[in-house]
């Protein structure tokens, strides 16, 4: 959810700024502007809609070496060039662009900016007033921005402009990711690495409530009550190349067809010295000492948590509950004496599930974050990280990050249960590789994934997910990928509740995709297909080889069953991405979503 970007140095601010926030483009927007300085004063460009549409408004000839840059996703106020940033004060002396929620900003405003007008209906625009008012006083900017930031509630990344001070730009964060990037005779700001590595790939970590003074020989940074801080910069380990499309229409499709290398990097990134699959011991230890673990995620990483959940369960032993991060920290339920927390994330920069990990650790408990990024809030301020090798990950919607968890699940749970000295009956390194060659299968069979889509997809208005036991949790991502990219009402259930109520719902053609890769459950996902077709249901069952049937629309090549949903998800991926493609909807940016969920 929205981005920043600043530069000050002494090439052309415009153009790093616009490809910056396009670097951002995937972490999901409505509106962007940036503003720009130099001798004349600050510049704001801001437009409604897509990077595209702002470069057009951006004027070439306004020349500057210093500016600040914001793609929004919208909170306070509709999306559209008013509620846009950057935000102005009153005189237009101070420029801000601020990513989180102010969740006091209406007592500030009654309380401290009576009488001032407000453009927007944003949150925003209270900090940068409040600034302005607090400097009208008698305080310099960065004794004015600091007495703001202390009265802040909430979250938030800012990056301030003084139109008096040319070569500064004031940062701060708290809760929201933000990053200062160093160069030689220029530095920049980002909330994320990748917006600034065509200049640099050296960064410093910011922390939540410090204040820092951006400069382009310099960098100073300080808690708010004014103690110097030091800090050493870390190299981003991004590959440029990791982050293009290449000859791909879309990242999503790119991100689909990188899963079999995916998987095999994961097992070749958990092998020890002796290649066997390893964690490290202290993690061993926390799952060893726990008596039950937490799973906490949202959206598609919830989903896999639940398979998580199996995997822990059957193989290691240990019991899981698995929650929704958004609804465990302000409902956590009865915990166990000796729990220890598993947030699992993409990004590791969730907001939900981090002010989940914010009450554990004030509870004292430990914690593991299972994430993509290296550095993140949630692998940062967890006791322990395990990374998913994914790459990174652009399209919105998440395929590989997924697939990449399972593979990461299934290990934890192999080398958990090995270190307990239980047998899982099987060689999960074999059966890992086997998945990724069944994955290939899958993604080298596009041209019937879109047959698929055509057939069943083409005109519908909702479609169904059902399947039992480890099928019903894919269903469920399934359905997330279907209904985010494609618009199409989709819903996963597990198969024998849509007789306790769904199953009105049921109409002529009706779209219903089963899944039967579970030996156990295939007669019973059968007998739920007979019971929509009955209602007039369009049924397309996708099995596992060895218990498939005649009338199976795919049969998917036969892996241990524990990982068939790394396998299975793939093809409802590629279905989503076709039907999503023939509508015409933009696959890798769907409306009114982000990728990375930096506000609760």
């Amino acid at each position: 959810m929205c981005g920043i970007v600043g530069y000050i140095g002494e090439q052309d601010a415009k153009e790093i700024l616009l490809k910056g926030l396009e670097r951002l483009e995937y972490r999901g927007y409505d509106s962007a502007g940036i503003a720009v300085r130099n001798s004349a004063g600050i510049t704001v460009f801001k437009e409604k809609g897509r990077i595209a549409d702002l470069r057009a408004e951006v004027n070439g000839d306004v020349e500057a070496v210093t500016g600040i840059g914001h793609t929004r996703w919208a909170t306070h106020g509709v999306p559209n060039h008013v509620n846009a940033h950057p935000h102005q004060s009153v005189t237009e002396r101070f420029t801000i662009v601020h990513n989180g929620v102010i969740e006091n900003y209406h007592h500030l405003q009654r309380d401290y900016l009576q009488g001032v007008s407000m453009k927007s209906d944003t949150d925003t625009e209270i900090v940068v007033q409040l600034i302005e008012k607090f400097s009208s006083e008698g305080l310099t900017t960065k004794e004015a921005f600091t007495k703001t930031l202390e009265l802040l509630k909430g979250s938030y990344a800012i990056a301030l402009m003084d139109a008096e001070e040319a070569q500064t730009i004031y940062v701060a964060k708290n809760k929201s990711p933000l990053l200062v990037g160093l160069g030689e005779n220029f530095n920049v700001v980002a909330s994320d690495a990748m917006a600034m590595l065509q200049v640099t790939d050296q960064f410093v970590e910011l922390m939540d409530k410090e204040i820092v003074i951006v400069r382009k020989e310099n960098v100073d940074i300080y808690t708010l009550g004014g103690d110097r801080i030091d800090r050493d910069p870390f190299t981003a380990q991004i590959d440029m190349s990791d982050i293009e499309k290449g000859t791909y229409p879309h990242y999503m499709l790119k991100e689909i067809d990188e899963q079999p290398a995916v998987v095999r990097k994961i097992i070749q990134a958990y092998q020890n010295e002796q290649d066997e699959l390893a964690i490290e011991p202290e993690v061993l230890e926390a799952l060893q000492q726990a008596d039950r673990l937490y799973i906490v995620a949202a959206g598609t990483s919830y989903h896999a948590g639940l398979i998580g959940k199996e995997y822990l369960e059957k193989l290691a032993k240990i019991p899981v509950e698995v929650h929704i991060a958004s609804e465990f920290g302000y409902n956590m339920p009865l915990l166990s004496e000796r729990p220890l927390f598993i947030f699992i994330s993409q990004s590791g920069e969730t907001a939900d599930s981090r002010q989940v990990l914010v009450k554990v650790k004030d509870l004292g408990h430990p914690a593991l974050t299972i994430t993509n990024v290296a550095g993140s809030t949630l692998s940062r301020e967890a006791d322990y990280t395990l990374l998913l090798h994914a790459g990174p990950e652009i399209a919105v919607a998440s395929t590989k990050a997924y697939t990449a968890q399972l593979a990461v699940l299934s290990i934890l749970s192999a080398v958990a249960a090995k270190a307990k000295g239980l047998d899982i009956g099987f060689d999960l390194e074999q059966e890992l590789s086997i998945a990724a060659n069944a994955i290939q299968a899958q993604v080298d069979d596009k041209e019937n994934m879109e047959n698929i889509a055509r057939e069943y997809l083409e005109t519908t208005r909702n479609c169904f997910f059902i399947g039992r036991n480890l099928d019903y949790y894919v269903g469920l991502e399934g359905a997330l990928k279907l209904k985010e990219i494609s618009y199409i009402q989709a819903e996963g259930f597990a198969g024998g509740e849509l007789k306790h109520g769904t199953i009105a719902l049921i109409e002529e053609g009706t779209p219903v995709i089963a899944l039967a890769t579970q030996e156990a459950v295939n007669l019973n996902i059968r007998g739920n297909v007979k019971e929509v077709v009955a209602r007039g249901a369009n049924p397309c069952i996708i099995s596992m080889a060895g218990h498939a049937e005649d009338e199976d629309r795919l049969v998917l090549p036969a892996v241990h069953e524990l990982l068939a949903p790394i396998v299975s998800v793939v093809p409802l991926q590629l279905i989503s991405y076709y039907a999503a493609l023939h509508r015409g909807c933009d696959v890798d940016k769907p409306r009114n979503l982000a990728k990375s969920v930096t506000v609760e």
